[in-house]
């Protein structure tokens, strides 16, 4: 999952938190946070700079054409986010950590001050978030890490650019860029499927723009053929869901319940199997994910991403793509109790 570490800086340390295993999460938080702020570099002052390699400057030089773009064609943010840079010297700036009941689907929270619940803990450190996923899986939890190559504390601090976010093509980095702006543009409390399909929605929408108005109709063929696999995927992933629900809200013992769970997974890296050799024509991107262990962890933190966008690219196009009135629209929705937003946003039949 590519997705956003949520910061639990000295605010939250400065909250009262009892326990030391508490304290001792949230030092990390801010250890990681302040080496990050630490090192960062003005990304004019780096293209600027002759010693700067030229696959860097390059990089960088897309990245601050995409950050304008942000700014001016989808009405971000215009603050000092994604204008430095920082070479973390690892594979991913943060590592999140899923943990779900061994027969529900329904993620375990965990709740901070600011930021509010959210279905996953963040560390700095993958040997940290090791230790914390065998503490969970002893207390009979399904588990999932997930390795996390962006990072936002939703504006409170001005977020860097990250050697973890180059590493990969320009539209790559533009849809890490336009996702984690809209973080800092609409954020919900406590409702992280909200706001990881509201920000979705505004990568996607926002990528596709950038692609047509930078003429790269190839690079646009490529985000659609991937846009497509990634639907096809979540698919399979509701299908399993459905069926794992029936199971879990039947009245079978554990074992029986226990050997039911296992056939669904079966089940669906058969279909995963037969939608990659015949629809995709082999394409194998996502094997390693079925490779690895599933559980409801790892279905749990996949649906958070995936559930609500199709609702807010409806409500984007019923804005007819003016990312003003989308946002309004949105907030009106967010403003709504818990209980009614989803259903709010599937059934909103205009931009009002």
């Amino acid at each position: 999952m590519k997705r956003v570490f949520r910061l639990l800086a000295a605010l939250v340390l400065a909250s009262g938190v009892a326990g030391c295993t508490s304290i001792s999460y949230y030092a990390q938080s801010l250890e990681g946070h302040v080496e990050i702020m630490a090192a960062r570099r003005n990304v004019g002052k780096l293209i600027g700079d002759p010693s700067t390699p030229k696959a860097l400057r390059a990089k960088l030089t897309s990245a601050a054409a995409i950050r304008r773009f942000a700014t001016d064609e989808l009405a971000l943010p215009d603050n000092s986010s994604y204008r430095s840079y920082v070479d973390i010297g690892r594979d991913n700036v943060t590592y999140a950590v899923f943990a779900a009941p061994q027969f529900s689907l329904a993620p375990v929270t965990w709740c901070f001050p600011v930021f509010g619940c959210v279905p996953y803990r963040g560390y700095f450190s993958r040997k940290s978030a090791i230790e914390s996923a065998a503490e969970l899986q002893r207390r009979g939890l399904d588990v999932y890490v997930s390795g996390v190559t962006a990072y936002s504390t939703l504006g409170w601090f001005s977020d860097p650019l990250l050697s973890t976010m180059l590493r990969h093509d320009d539209t790559y980095i533009a849809s890490l860029v336009f996702h984690e702006l809209a973080h800092q543009k609409i954020y919900v409390n406590n409702d992280s499927a909200f706001n990881e399909a509201f920000a979705v929605s505004v990568e996607t929408s926002g990528t596709r723009k950038w692609l047509r108005a930078t003429g790269n109709r190839a690079g646009l063929r490529r985000y659609e053929a991937n846009r497509k696999r990634g639907a096809d995927f979540l698919a399979l992933i509701a299908k399993t869901r459905e069926e794992l629900q029936q199971v879990y809200g039947s009245p079978r013992s554990p074992e029986q319940m226990a050997a039911a769970k296992d056939a669904a997974f079966d089940r669906l890296r058969m279909r995963y199997r037969q939608l990659r050799d015949k629809r995709w024509a082999g394409y194998r991107g996502y094997d390693a994910w079925f490779d690895s262990p599933i559980n409801n962890a790892k279905l749990a933190a996949t649906a958070v991403y995936g559930e609500q966008v199709p609702a807010f690219l409806r409500l984007y196009d019923l804005c007819s793509g003016d990312y003003p009135r989308f946002y309004a629209s949105v907030r009106r929705i967010a403003a709504l109790p818990a209980t009614s937003r989803a259903e709010a946003l599937k059934s909103a039949a205009t931009c009002n």
